[in-house]
């Protein structure tokens, strides 16, 4: 890279990390419980929080990785934001009115009211914990990468500096700071992306110096040279089975997310948090509009360029000089707001569901687990590839996927599910996804399982769920029928939402308690 990029790329970062600690940090709300720290009071607005939700979900891999697989693989790609807003459609249909008025406040949470067990809620932390520090790994490796290849600097820096922002962000105001910062990222993200985006096009249709590729740099990227091939289910296959793929694994995995179901608890009632999902539905399909561009553009002028270098590299491939180091510096600063508002968000929900299993101390639980969870981040960073890391955030998709989806439709929608089932479920579609994931990793195919492995997990997951609960009808707990009518009955009829799982309460302390201790 050039000098000039250099320095604008260090500006542009150096901005956006200002940013975000201003709007985190600054005059942050102050809540009187631990509860409202958690889930920031439940006041959000939906259009606000469809911002972060947006922010959230347009991580290092939508804003970099999908331009470079369009690139690469061609229309085929664009299955994934199509399977993304597929994802929130039955986000809206089944799973978000009547998860905000169980009063829960995480999935965990949710396990153990809907279904009575404490050991079910562990259980499914250490799926929320897993799911968590793949995503962290992956934006803290993203960060990494491209502050070496855009300054030259250490990678360990880019993993450093998203880290403490982070941690910074989320200890400040927990869920009302983290979401402050991801909306204002949205925003920041979508005019940088689309504003750089119409400039190069113009720069192409018009004539510009489109026909060099800029290579300088490229060796910052060797640790992202492993093909995303037949471990990004159906990537470049244009068949059916693998659009089939690309959709099924996008729109599970998304209704599985923690870190995208927490938002649901943050808005008042039940109206609030599917107007949420819808305001993230037009966002995103805003935003997904811009990716395309980027992918054109870097299969004419920046060929054989991997994955995530297509969008770094097209403004020196385009615009040689000034110009296009001032729009190489807006790009990173936009992957910058990209790495911060998947990260803060990973990092709040990951933190609120692991304090609230291990202790109800409150917020100074969270706090410490926060300051667990990035340091545990950090140390499986510098164990690991970024190479390892885009096979670990394919992992943390299918993980969601084939746990935390069947338990939600299950646990909303059928009466019958006890807690052996649930348990069943998730070791089922978890072993089964760990096991083809370390086959992946290791070489070794099953053929079409291989490639299209949630078209396997998903279905047996749900199997083991239903058959286990089926023979275990004894487990049924006590009171599924006020449960049931508490989710699915208007608020008008049964009334607001009760926190039930209130972090920082202790459960001795509450009444009408619907859970059933099996310590």
């Amino acid at each position: 890279m050039s000098g000039g990029s250099v320095a604008a790329s260090a500006v542009g970062i150096a901005f956006v990390v200002v940013i975000s600690v201003v709007v985190g940090v600054v005059r942050p709300r102050r809540y009187t419980s631990a509860a409202e720290f958690y889930v920031a009071a439940r006041t959000v607005r939906p259009w606000w929080n469809g911002a972060a939700i947006s922010a959230e979900f347009t991580s290092a891999a939508a804003c970099l990785g999908l331009a470079g697989l369009i690139a690469l693989h061609g229309a085929s790609a664009l299955w994934y934001p199509v399977g993304a807003a597929a994802g929130y459609v039955v986000v809206i249909a089944l799973v978000v009115a009547p998860l905000r008025r169980s009063g829960t406040f995480t999935l965990p949470d949710f396990a153990q009211w809907r279904l009575g067990s404490v050991a079910l809620r562990r259980f499914a932390t250490w799926h929320v914990l897993a799911i968590g520090l793949l995503y962290l790994v992956a934006q803290l490796h993203s960060a990494g990468v491209v502050l070496r290849v855009l300054t030259g600097m250490p990678t360990w820096t880019g993993w450093v500096s998203v880290t403490l922002v982070s941690v910074v962000v989320t200890l400040a105001g927990g869920m009302g700071s983290v979401t402050s910062v991801q909306a204002v990222q949205y925003w920041l993200k979508l005019v940088v992306f689309t504003g750089v985006a119409l400039v190069l096009w113009c720069a192409w249709r018009c004539g510009g110096r489109g026909g060099a590729r800029a290579t300088a740099g490229l060796e910052g990227f060797e640790g992202l040279a492993a093909p995303y091939g037949e471990a990004l289910a159906g990537a470049g296959e244009p068949s059916l089975p693998g659009v089939l793929a690309v959709l099924l694994v996008c729109a599970l995995g998304t209704m599985g997310l923690p870190h995208i179901i927490v938002r649901v608890y943050a808005n008042g009632d039940a109206r609030a948090a599917r107007r949420s999902i819808v305001a993230t539905q037009v966002l995103l399909g805003v935003f997904f509009l811009v990716p395309p561009l980027y992918g054109i553009l870097g299969r004419v002028h920046v060929p054989g360029a991997r994955e995530e270098e297509v969008v770094l590299l097209l403004p020196g491939a385009l615009l040689p000089g000034t110009a296009g180091d001032v729009l190489t510096g807006l790009l990173a600063a936009g992957a910058f707001a990209a790495f911060l508002a998947t990260s803060c968000g990973v990092l709040a929900a990951v933190s609120g569901a692991v304090s609230a299993c291990v202790t109800r101390a409150g917020v100074g639980a969270f706090r410490f687990a926060t300051a667990a969870v990035a340091l545990a981040a950090l140390t499986l960073t510098s164990l690991t590839t970024p190479a390892t890391s885009v096979i670990g955030v394919l992992f943390g998709f299918c993980l969601s996927a084939a746990t935390f989806c069947p338990l939600l439709v299950l646990g909303i929608w059928w009466r019958r599910l006890t807690a052996a089932g649930a348990a069943a479920g998730l070791v089922v579609g978890g072993g089964l996804t760990a096991a083809l994931a370390a086959g992946d990793l290791a070489g070794v195919k099953l053929g079409a399982v291989s490639v299209y492995h949630m078209a396997f997990t998903v279905p047996l997951a749900f199997v083991a769920m239903v058959v286990i609960s089926l023979v275990t009808p004894g487990r049924v707990p006590m009171g599924v029928d006020r449960m049931m009518a508490r989710m699915h009955l208007p608020e008008q009829i049964a009334g607001p939402a009760e926190d039930h799982s209130s972090p920082g309460t202790d459960r001795s302390s509450r009444q009408h308690s619907p859970y059933i201790d099996d310590y």
